[in-house]
This record gives C-alpha cells, sequence and structure tokens, in this order.
C-alpha cells in the first residue's frame, strides 16, 4: 500500500536538514501599543517588541481605520456574500477603488484579496491578452510576479537587476514584437530601488508597456503616500501601478490601477479576479481610511523616516553589519541559514525582540539577514535596546562585527 504520508514527512525533513524550516511565534498583536506585543511562549505569555512587521506605519492600530472596520461590519455584516460576480460590488468597494485611483492619478482601480493575486492574476492576465508578449522581468523580482509572469504561458526574458544596459540589449532583440517591462519600485529585501524614469524612457524608445509594483513604497514615499512613483513624478509614465494595502496602510487586500480598459479587462478575464470572494465590506472601508489619512497627513511618513535612519546609524556604530538602504528597509546580514535561526531565537528568548530570519529561497543562499522595519512608534529608546540586543546576540554566537565601524564613531 502506497506511504503517501511518507511523502511530506520526507519534504519536511528536507526541510529541517536544510535549515529552512520555518516556524511561526505566536504573538498577540496590542492594537494602541504597537510595537509591544505578547508573546505566546511554552513558558507562558511574554511582552515584546516587533521589529519586522509590515505595518510599516502602524497605521493597523490608527482608530479611524479600526473605526471604519468595526461601525462598517456592524452595519453591513461581516463578509461580502461571495465573489463579485454573484454577490455584486459592495458600495465600500466601490468607494476604495476610487479612491485608489485617484491615489496613483489613474482612471481605475480594482481590488483583489491580496498583493499576490493582484501581480498574479495581472501579469498573467495582462500578458495573455496581447498577442505574441514578451515579458521583461527583473530579475530580484518578488514570486507573485514570477508567478504571473508563468502562468501567462508568454515568452520571458529575465534582465539582471536594475541593470538598464541588459535591459535595452532585450528590448533590442525584441523587435517590433509586443513587449511588457514588469519591475519592483522597492526591493523588499536589499531595500534598494529601480530607476523608474530611465526604465520608462526605455519602454517608449522600444514600444513596450510598462507594469510596476509599489507594495513595499505605497503609504511610505510621495506627497501623498502614492510610492516611489509619486515621488519621482512618474506616474503618469506607467501603464499597470500595482499596490497592497497590506503594508503601509495596515489592512489586507491588493490592487491595480491603469486606464478603464486595462481595468476592465483584467476584471472580466482574470481568474483570480472572477472565482475569488470579494474583500468583506469592512474590510476595503478600512483600507479607505487608511488611504484617505495617509494621503493628507505626512506625520507618520516623516517619523518613520527619521527613526529608520536612526535605526541604521546606531545599529552601524555598533559594528553590526547592515546594509546600506535608500529605503526604510534595514537589512542586518548573516549569511548562514542556521546562524540566522540561532540569532532570532535568542533575539527573542533572551531579548524579548521578535525578528523572523530571512533564509531561502526569500533570498539567496549565503545572504541570510535579519530584516529590521523601524516604525514611527519605535521610540529612541527602543532602537537603543535593539542595537545592545544585537551585540549581545552576535557576540554569543560569535559572528563578526565590524570594529572599523565602531572605532569610527
Amino acid at each position: 500500500m502506497m506511504d503517501y504520508q511518507n511523502f511530506f514527512t520526507s519534504a519536511l525533513d528536507r526541510l529541517q536538514a536544510e535549515r529552512r524550516y520555518r516556524v511561526f511565534a505566536d504573538i498577540e498583536r496590542l492594537a494602541g501599543r504597537y510595537p509591544q506585543a505578547i508573546w505566546h511562549s511554552p513558558e507562558g505569555p511574554r511582552p515584546i517588541t516587533v521589529w519586522c512587521s509590515n505595518d510599516y506605519l502602524g497605521m493597523g492600530q490608527n482608530r479611524d481605520v479600526t473605526r471604519a472596520m468595526v461601525e462598517t461590519a456592524w452595519r453591513l455584516g461581516t463578509g461580502a456574500g461571495g465573489t463579485r460576480n454573484i454577490s455584486g460590488n459592495s458600495h465600500p468597494i466601490v468607494e476604495l477603488e476610487a479612491e485608489l485611483a485617484d491615489l496613483h492619478g489613474k482612471e481605475a482601480a480594482l481590488v483583489f484579496t491580496s498583493g499576490y493575486v493582484s501581480n498574479q492574476a495581472g501579469i498573467s492576465t495582462l500578458a495573455r491578452l496581447i498577442p505574441n508578449c514578451l515579458i521583461l522581468s527583473d530579475a530580484l523580482n518578488h514570486n507573485s510576479m514570477i508567478e504571473g509572469v508563468r502562468q501567462s504561458g508568454c515568452d520571458k526574458a529575465i534582465f539582471r537587476h536594475n541593470d538598464l544596459e541588459h535591459l535595452e540589449e532585450l528590448l533590442q532583440a525584441a523587435g517590433d514584437r509586443p513587449k511588457l517591462i514588469v519591475f519592483e519600485s522597492v526591493y523588499s529585501m536589499d531595500g534598494d530601488i529601480s530607476p523608474i524614469h530611465a526604465i520608462c524612457d526605455l519602454a517608449e524608445r522600444y514600444g513596450a508597456m510598462t507594469y510596476i509594483d509599489e507594495v513595499h513604497a505605497v503609504g511610505m514615499y510621495g506627497p501623498r503616500g502614492g510610492g516611489i512613483a509619486e515621488r519621482e513624478g512618474a506616474m503618469h509614465r506607467i501603464d499597470v501601478i500595482e499596490g497592497t494595502m497590506a503594508k503601509a496602510f495596515g489592512v489586507m487586500g491588493g490592487y491595480l490601477t491603469g486606464t478603464k480598459a486595462v481595468m476592465d479587462a483584467i476584471r472580466s478575464f482574470a481568474p483570480g479576479f472572477i472565482f475569488s470572494t470579494a474583500l468583506p465590506p469592512a474590510v476595503a472601508a478600512a483600507a479607505m481610511a487608511s488611504i484617505r489619512h495617509l494621503k493628507a497627513s505626512s506625520t507618520e511618513r516623516q517619523q518613520q523616516q527619521r527613526q529608520a535612519a536612526r535605526t541604521k546609524a546606531v545599529l552601524s556604530s555598533a559594528g553590526l553589519p547592515v546594509l546600506d538602504t535608500p529605503t526604510h528597509i534595514v537589512p542586518v546580514m548573516v549569511g548562514d541559514a542556521e546562524a540566522c535561526k540561532a540569532a532570532c531565537d535568542r533575539l527573542l528568548a533572551k531579548h524579548g525582540i521578535y525578528i523572523q530570519p530571512i533564509n531561502y529561497p526569500t533570498v539567496p543562499r549565503g545572504t541570510e539577514r535579519l530584516r529590521i522595519t523601524p516604525g514611527p512608534f519605535h521610540s529612541n529608546a527602543h532602537i537603543d535596546a535593539l542595537a545592545a540586543a544585537l551585540v549581545e546576540v552576535w557576540t554569543a554566537l560569535k559572528l563578526p562585527l565590524e570594529p572599523k565601524v565602531q572605532a569610527a564613531e
């Protein structure tokens, strides 16, 4: 008799052997006290400080946002009632899509259940609807974009990360066939930024359509939180802008923005949209409240940027191997999967600091790291405590510090 269970246990054993098995901490976020949280450890509940959340601006606890969610749930109920093809558009989703289109200066927007689904469905559907389409994809694009490219069934060419010369070579070689360039604005693991205007220049020169993922930038950059493209004055040059409500906006769901024709085509042909239950009205209302708040307020962005800069400076001066980035993402390099997991375990158990290890396949082997995301509610005292804890962990695990950086300070 076939031992089906053995297939699964063997796969898990391989993960364990490669030190890639993921363990999720049981954490209870506390609205109004972020970044403080409760860790339900094996020994019982313990207070901790969270340093790796994608709720970059703490909007998940903003009172306007939580009030919008609660009040809408009381009025309209908890669920959407099904897919939008069955249940129609809830009015909060109609309002949310108008808000998102306005955020990015586009004619229309389309909301999905997650940023993963919006990329997967958006890229695959766009490319399938363009005859003989060639997709040109940055080598470091997120897995959701890679899956969208794969599921399109179209030809693809991968250009080296942010390498404009390589991208132009591929565009030239493609000739007159239709082309779609897909790339991100902020790359979430290295924290670097794409040269948006230069990519748009090439797209215009060689007749390509452009698709940008702004999930780690929306809410964070630009005068109204429209992302790096807004900050650089490039939104009008990009055909499709994709984003999420699950990071800086503090809620959940993904979206696409573009012309009415493109959004309607995706709405009409994308299985990931057609066959997925819609976001609940309360979630849509909360996301809309968050977007409206961050369109009008730069306070959260400015405070976050100050604390991110201070975190980088304090950790670097302590001799920690901080990867220099121009964004809010602070990678501390480890370079070994087992050591990365051990560092995170020690930070949590000994210091009450929660940071998840970032290992392969999220990053290449040998580039394992801690990915730290300072927020506006991380105080100077939090930052100093983080630096002291990291130095203790690095010392205990015999990980290399950088004395030259420490001495220079």
